[in-house]
């Protein structure tokens, strides 16, 4: 196992990582796709907008930037094709979130899957750090690798692998590696972006027998086995946090639910901070922190009480009683604050403007600093 060092990552205000792609960047990649410009002209124009993005978040105070995921079409698909052995297909169905279908797009695995030393992903991710000054991170985020158990990802898995097992230690090496090479490349904040926890909340409340509640907590089981396996005798100045997502297309979500049928499993991983969502009743109450969290321990819980999903601001008011609400399970010195979700997840963006994605991100930064003035950095 891994003992990671005391850090500052995640901050007293971070975030999740997606923002709204710009008019600009949305007119390329259509024109791409028609035939009318070519990659390189559509890389000229993404260079473009992620300069001026991290420039925005850098003037905004964020100390932690993202290149806004402004290459990827899904927050997951994209990375998860990028590992040999998995392949893109159309699975003619879209994913059911509630008021909105998305495009039918899915990943499927066609050999065992490994590690690809030519992830595109890495050139991404090279181009962010080499346009970040010196005392910024540059966060890089991608999909948990739990990912694959959902949406019959790994349904065909079985055709390349004699046992579960198998499968799972090829996954969490094709991870350790692709992780490891991200750190090679200056990487030392990641993040895990998750909604495998979410749906197992869902499956796990709705269970209608013992059978099948034992078969989704096998999958949570199998969830801690792969992300420890991907993230041990990882270096521990590297930050890894993850992002447990309910579904975020088009400001609509997927899962509804507590964290408490979870939290046992989340306490598990091997990682330096949760960023969890808590913007409205859906998520419950704060009790579960009480069993995710560890007394004594340095790992950080983000609360995620700003949404993203919508333009109005909370009350500032209330964001400081919600916090003080949360030191009930948490010391204030291990909690931070950030919006629920990304503002992108998919290129479609949620239904905000960019200036109101802006001012959601002003009001986390300064409710923060009102936080911990005083307190600590």
């Amino acid at each position: 196992m891994t003992v990671r060092t005391s850090k500052k990552a995640p901050f007293r205000f971070d975030q999740v990582g997606s923002l709204l792609r710009p008019a600009a960047l949305k007119t390329a990649r259509e024109q791409f796709l028609s035939g009318e410009i070519d990659q390189t002209a559509l890389t000229q124009v993404e260079d473009e907008e992620i300069k001026k993005i991290v420039k925005k978040q850098i003037d905004l105070g964020l100390k932690a930037v993202t290149d806004g995921e402004f290459r990827r079409s899904w927050w997951h698909l994209d990375f998860l094709a990028g590992l040999n052995g998995v392949e893109t297909y159309a699975q003619n169905a879209s994913y059911k979130f509630k008021g909105a279908k998305t495009r039918d797009t899915n990943v499927r695995f066609n050999d065992k899957v490994s590690y690809n030393p030519n992830h595109p992903f890495f050139a991404a991710f090279t181009f962010l750090q080499n346009i970040v000054p010196d005392g910024i991170l540059a966060k890089q985020t991608i999909p948990s690798p739990t990912l694959y158990f959902r949406d019959n990802r790994d349904d065909n898995a079985v055709h390349y692998y004699q046992s579960r097992k198998d499968f799972l230690d090829d996954l969490a090496t094709a991870y350790r590696k692709t992780i490891r090479h991200f750190y090679d490349l200056g990487c030392r904040y990641l993040q895990l972006d998750d909604t495998t926890w979410a749906f197992l909340i869902n499956q796990i409340i709705n269970a209608k027998s013992p059978e099948e509640k034992e078969k989704y907590e096998q999958i949570a089981k199998d969830s801690v086995t792969v992300i420890n396996g991907a993230l041990d005798n990882l270096p521990d100045d590297l930050t890894i946090t993850t992002h447990i997502c309910r579904g975020n297309f088009k400001s609509t979500f997927l899962f509804s639910g507590s964290y408490g049928p979870v939290a046992s499993y989340l306490s598990q991983l091997h990682i330096d901070g949760y960023f969890l969502e808590y913007d409205n009743d859906r998520s419950g109450d704060f009790s579960p922190l009480g069993d995710l969290f560890t007394q004594g321990s340095d790992k950080k819980v983000v609360l995620g009480l700003v949404t993203s999903k919508f333009p109005e601001l909370e009350s500032e008011e209330l964001l400081h009683a919600r916090i003080q609400e949360a030191t009930n399970y948490v010391p204030l010195k291990n909690l931070c604050l950030s919006t629920q979700c990304g503002f992108a997840s998919t290129e479609e963006g949620n239904k905000l403007t960019e200036e109101q994605q802006w001012a959601k991100l002003k009001l986390v930064i300064d409710t923060a600093k009102e936080v911990w003035t005083g307190k600590e950095d």
